[in-house]
């Protein structure tokens, strides 16, 4: 049985990013970008650019940066965010 799943979010560089690391991986060396919901592959990041502010979703190997208009609270988009990841990958 698999470990439960774990999301921390950590800071990046940039102020409008935000790092969400899991113990499991979402891709498997290949970066993925997505700034569209309408024309997003994969269902978490379509769902994720459906929050209000989100501008842009990245993903990598064991993390995916949410990157959010400027202005934009991150306290509407944290825990929206993390839930979404929780039902995609969970």
């Amino acid at each position: 049985m698999a470990d439960p799943l774990t999301v921390t979010v950590q800071p990046t560089p940039n102020v409008n990013a935000l790092k969400f690391v899991l113990n499991r991986r979402v891709t498997e060396g290949r970066s993925q970008t997505f700034t569209d919901a309408g024309s997003a592959a994969v269902p978490l990041a379509r769902d994720l650019l459906g929050i209000a502010g989100v501008r842009q979703v990245f993903f990598l190997n064991d993390f995916i940066t949410v990157t959010r208009t400027e202005g934009t609270d991150w306290d509407a988009v944290v825990p929206r965010a993390e839930s979404l990841i929780r039902q995609h990958i969970a």
